[in-house]
């Protein structure tokens, strides 16, 4: 055999041997396709809208009469008996829901002869109240108080929050 016929022979087995081997080579299978599909990504949902800030509110806590204040706008000496000549004080202590919120406010007192039930004196004051404090008015008759019961309804915003009574003797 010449050169040329083994050389042919050789790659004709050769070849012979590829294409056995690729015919025997084991198919892959497929992969197995789902049966139910991949969960969706769903976006998490968005946070609840925080709540709108409550505003802060005032209130009356306190309300003392007397015949005297301290530079604290505080009723050195509550009473509720007075004599004629005397100035009658009223305090007022406030408070805010907010301690650090400043609340603008209208306080007020009025003043009452209950015997007679005329007004003596009705005042209304702009205030801004922060935290807890005192506010005070004030009656004063040079000439004198006629005896009898009165009254002082304290106000807030307009509306009577509290009522002293008390007597002049």
């Amino acid at each position: 055999m010449n050169n040329r016929n083994r050389i042919s022979s050789v790659l004709l087995i050769a070849l012979l041997g590829t294409i056995a081997l690729v015919g025997c080579k084991k198919k892959e299978e497929p992969a197995p396709m789902a049966t139910t599909p991949p969960p969706a990504t769903t976006p998490a949902p968005a946070p609840a809208p925080m709540p709108a800030p409550m505003p802060a509110g005032a209130s009356v806590s306190t309300v003392d009469l007397g015949s005297a204040v301290g530079a604290d706008m505080k009723v050195s000496a509550p009473k509720t008996t007075f004599a004629p000549k005397d100035t009658i004080y009223v305090s007022i202590g406030t408070s805010t829901s907010d301690p650090a919120a400043s609340v603008p406010s209208k306080l007020g007192a009025k003043w009452t002869h209950v015997d007679s039930n005329q007004t003596v004196s009705e005042d209304t004051r702009d205030v801004t109240l922060t935290g807890m404090g005192n506010t005070e008015f004030h009656i004063a008759k040079p000439d004198g108080w006629p005896t009898g019961k009165y009254k002082v309804d304290v106000m807030l915003d307009g509306n009577v929050v509290q009522t002293r009574e008390f007597e002049v003797k």
